[in-house]
């Protein structure tokens, strides 16, 4: 992305603290660096003001990096004997700036008795979620590097799939995901890979064993790649071709839940009606209680950001948003099911960006 990106991205943030009438904000959450300059190392705050005004506040190990990442921007290389706190001191009374807002979640309590400590004429003001917001609604390139990453990890799971072996242990296929994502030019995993056989399948977070699949009736593998920092997330449950009337049944309700979530999707739609439309099926088929989670969350440069897809969500969406798309079913010592699909809010409606084959009878595990 050009430097031209980061910057429009500034102006913005500027733009929606305008109204707590701040000379600027300190950004102390290292992910929020990275989406306002490019800079992908870590131990480093920026100070954003107005007239483009943004200073870097880094250490020597990241000087160069600064340099190839972010050209242009100002960056202030505390030495070695200058604690945090002490450098953002020196950089605000160069700007002179008496009223400052800071991230509320990402700034510890001792943090911010070390910057009061540092420069007390300086009023500290406490701000929540103002660059989360920005980062919910994805420019071009963000969703060209989202495809990216979903590109390579379909790519993943179609190898993955087409050298399946039933004495693989669900490790090993965790591990042949996460290297072919690597192989395929993802720059690394959006999380650690879940890939959960037969009954465990009913633990929605399931940790892969050493356990081999066997002749599980379901395999339920929820992966994802990184591109260039940006996430994708999906799930699938491979199933024998003998495919007991449980699963079927338990697999269409999932499928129908998910298919009346995506049909909810478009601008302008609370995001907890669209979580509605995908429960009130599970609920219709008397399986609500095996539904144990919110819908979807969006993506980015986490694999977890605004906005949550859940009962309670207060979030509405827009153009722009990348959420994903995830019911289940849960049922302990039987197995789960839970379909996942990435889904990008349009001007008019919505793009599925996930292409992996979800009709139960395309899921069937190479005998």
């Amino acid at each position: 992305m050009s430097q031209d990106s980061f910057a429009i991205r500034r102006e913005k943030l500027i733009k929606s603290i305008g109204k707590l009438g701040l000379d600027g904000i300190l950004i102390t959450n290292p992910v929020n660096v990275t989406y306002l300059t490019g800079f992908s190392g870590e131990d480093s705050f920026l100070l954003c003001g107005p007239r483009q005004a943004a200073v870097l506040i880094s250490d020597g190990r990241f000087t160069l990096q600064i340099e190839e990442e972010c050209p242009g921007l100002e960056a202030f290389i505390r030495p070695t004997s200058m604690r945090m706190p002490e450098a953002v001191a020196k950089v605000l009374r160069r700007l002179g700036w008496r009223k400052v807002g800071f991230e509320s979640e990402s700034v510890s309590v001792q943090l911010h008795s070390r910057l009061t400590e540092s420069l007390k004429p300086v009023e500290w003001v406490p701000t929540q979620g103002v660059v989360e917001k920005l980062r919910a609604i994805k420019d071009p390139g963000e969703v060209a590097l989202i495809r990216e990453a979903v590109a390579q990890a379909e790519r993943a799971f179609t190898i993955v799939r087409a050298g399946f072996s039933p004495s693989q242990t669900e490790r090993q296929i965790q591990n042949e995901l996460e290297y072919n994502m690597r192989r395929l030019g993802a720059s690394g995993v959006a999380f650690p890979s879940i890939v959960a056989a037969g009954p465990r399948a009913a633990l929605p977070h399931a940790v892969p064993t050493d356990q081999p699949v066997g002749d599980a009736v379901c395999l339920l593998l929820d992966w994802g790649a990184k591109a260039r920092g940006y996430c994708c997330d999906l799930t699938r449950v491979l199933v024998r071709n003998r495919i007991p009337p449980k699963l079927r049944t338990i697999y269409q309700v999932v499928f129908e839940a998910q298919k009346a979530a995506i049909s909810m999707i478009r601008p302008g739609v609370p995001a907890a009606e669209v979580d509605r439309a995908a429960r009130s099926v599970i609920e219709n088929a008397h399986l609500s209680r095996y539904f144990n989670h919110g819908l979807g969350h969006g993506l980015g440069l986490q694999v977890h950001e605004e906005p949550r897809l859940s009962p309670t969500s207060k979030d509405t969406l827009r153009a722009g948003m990348v959420i994903t798309i995830e019911p289940g079913i849960y049922i302990p010592g039987f197995g789960g099911v839970r379909l996942e699909d990435d889904v990008l809010v349009t001007r008019d409606g919505c793009e599925v960006l996930t292409r992996v084959p979800k009709d139960i009878e395309e899921m069937t595990l190479p005998v």
